[in-house]
């Protein structure tokens, strides 16, 4: 590590590591046998730039992490600005995301451990980009809201073709402290042991302070939304039809593009404290959105009462809440909050629609949630986290009110529950929405007692490995059913067509030493008379075999099923045309692309691409 640990009733612990010496490039041992407390709060020389210092030289002021829970500091170098802070420590787990995940307004009074190793590799874009509605193009608010950063490894260059200036530079620009070369996987572990922790980032401390509770300030205990939410009525999409009037409870940026972009509304953006039933600025509305926000929901008691007045209008009008919006909801029917011991944060929180039973993986950062026994009569829980079951969703049973703990609209993704704000605008346009129920077929399992696999077509020693781990794996996947399995494979240097002594280890039942094709496999489905087969474990050769006796009707005649991915789409995933055609069918983006058998259709086609042009070999 480029760290190393210090408590305060012990000199520092010894760490060694290798070093290149600049001029014979030879390595030479570096030991810290000789540190003392006084080298560690040393800065770096000012006047050495990262390109003349060696590779495990620590750039950056030293910083200390100190954790309310009374654990010994955490230690790191300073890549941000040159102050000291306290917040909420909280993690995210996502990959990439980092400008949308600093400006989410949900992060406000929180610092911000990401736990993907490497942070600042493509920079940041530029803030001046704007989107039609005059929106940051980027970014989730107008400013970064977490009030620190912890990162494992900092890229200290960047590339990136939108990138406009680096992630160091705009968090001290921004007056916000950061530290790097901090094992971000063992303070994760610690807080989701321990649960939520304060903390106080120091950088360039001159000795180590001893931990008291009068050094943390709880952000949750003061109004962070009022901190966040908008000062005045703001409207986008002047002139559309549907009118929606928003709470900007720290709102990101990305819900009002889906609502206005996406889904074509008057968007009404109004403070959180605005008093719904006086409507002081006469606003027209149709339907009642509320927006996520940062910290603890019983700090909103103005919203709360506005969206109590909502729910017993005489003629109700739809209400859809995401996050905080959720807890929102929830308090204004009667129901109770609750903060959680961890928190749910991160990009891959699985969630149970209560509906169908489907789960989906989504986007999270909430502190407190929704205590779903407290519901009253006419609500019930909507989504279930299927990690700690808390709540993660609320409906009315009879009214047009729902609401969400996580993110269907997440800028980073994932965007499977978008459908969400669909349903909603579809309640607001008084379009009928379609029962939803869970498939019964889910509960009727089909059983095959045989099964034909068909292997890949010949080959050498050593190659297509991936196919012979993936019929491996079918066939013990096969067995573990109980299902017979019979293989053709001409490949007698693989594991799937090894016959073992003992019985445990065995592979298929039966296996076929013979070339693959069409006659060749309906000759072993007329002996072996299996009920289903399986052609993607074995490549190109199986698949041909697959779509040829498919589309022939001899699979039919025989009445043998193809068991796993089915002939249709391995036809619209192999024809390039037919796939494109279907990305297009969901509006997804696809490269350009022409398929060509000659030198002519081939210049012709990239004259229609523009050059520089791929060329593959298709099948």
């Amino acid at each position: 590590r480029n760290s190393f640990s210090v408590a305060p009733d012990r000199p520092p612990q010894i760490f060694s590591c290798k070093k290149l010496d600049k001029n014979n490039r030879k390595e030479k041992s570096v030991s810290s046998h000789n540190t003392t407390m006084m080298s560690y709060f040393q800065k770096s020389p000012d006047n050495t730039s990262s390109a003349e210092m060696d590779y495990l030289d620590m750039q950056g002021e030293p910083a200390l992490l100190y954790l309310a829970d009374g654990s010994q500091p955490v230690q790191g170098r300073s890549f941000g600005a040159s102050t000291s802070i306290t917040g909420e420590v909280v993690f995210n787990t996502g990959m990439v995301g980092y400008p949308e995940a600093l400006t989410d307004p949900s992060y406000r009074g929180q610092i911000l451990v990401l736990t993907y190793p490497l942070i600042g590799n493509y920079g940041v874009p530029d803030d001046s980009v704007l989107d039609e509605m005059g929106l940051p193009a980027y970014f989730e608010s107008s400013a970064i809201q977490i009030s620190g950063l912890i990162v494992s490894s900092y890229s200290w260059e960047h590339s990136h073709w939108a990138a406009q200036k680096s992630l160091s530079k705009w968090l001290t620009d921004s007056k916000i402290p950061a530290i790097y070369g901090v094992d971000t996987r063992e303070l994760t572990k610690k807080l989701r042991e321990y649960g939520t922790i304060l903390g106080r980032l120091v950088v360039n401390p001159t000795r180590m302070e001893q931990i008291t509770p009068e050094m943390f300030d709880d952000p949750n205990e003061r109004n962070l939304v009022g901190e966040v939410s908008t000062k005045s009525v703001v409207v986008y999409g002047s002139g559309n039809s549907t009118k929606i009037l928003a709470y900007d409870c720290g709102m990101k940026y990305n819900i009002i593009r889906y609502l206005v972009d996406t889904h074509k509304v008057e968007l009404h953006v109004v403070p959180f404290d605005y008093d719904l039933e006086k409507n002081p600025n006469k606003i027209d509305w149709q339907g009642l959105f509320i927006s996520n926000g940062p910290g603890d929901p019983t700090m909103c008691p103005q919203t709360i009462k506005s969206i109590q007045y909502a729910l017993h209008l005489e003629n109700p009008r739809p209400i859809f809440g995401i996050c905080l919006g959720n807890q929102i909801l929830a308090l204004a029917c009667g129901a109770k909050t609750y903060k959680l011991k961890y928190g749910n944060r991160g990009m891959n929180q699985p969630c149970i629609d209560l509906r169908t039973g489907r789960c989906y993986i989504t986007p999270q950062n909430h502190g407190f949630a929704v205590d779903a026994d407290t519901l009253p009569e006419g609500w019930k829980a909507l989504f279930m986290n299927a990690n700690d079951l808390t709540n993660e969703g609320i409906v009315h049973t009879n009214k047009p009110f729902f609401s969400v703990q996580f993110h269907p609209e997440a800028n980073g993704g994932p965007l499977d529950t978008a459908f969400l704000f669909d349903k909603f605008i579809g309640h607001v346009r008084k379009i009928p929405q379609p029962l939803v129920l869970q498939d019964g077929r889910a509960y009727t399992r089909k059983t095959y007692k045989k099964v034909l696999l068909v292997g890949s077509g010949g080959l050498s020693i050593g190659q297509a490995g991936e196919f012979d781990y993936s019929g491996s794996q079918c066939i013990k996947a096969l067995k573990e059913e109980g299902i017979e399995v019979i293989l053709i494979n001409p490949n007698i240097a693989t594991v799937q067509t090894s016959q073992e002594a003992k019985e445990a280890n065995r592979g298929a039942d039966r296996v076929y030493f013979l070339p693959i094709g069409p006659d060749v496999v309906m000759d072993i489905i007329k002996k072996e008379n299996p009920d289903g087969i399986i052609v993607s474990m074995g490549g190109q050769t199986a698949l041909n075999v697959g779509v040829e006796l498919w589309n022939s009707g001899r699979l039919q005649a025989a009445g043998v099923e193809v068991l796993g991915t089915q002939i249709p789409v391995i036809e619209a995933t192999e024809d390039r045309e037919i796939f494109s055609a279907k990305l297009k069918e969901i509006n997804e983006t696809i490269a350009l692309s022409y398929s060509a058998t000659n030198i002519k259709e081939a210049l012709k086609a990239a004259n229609k691409i523009g050059y520089p042009v791929l060329v593959r070999a298709a099948f």
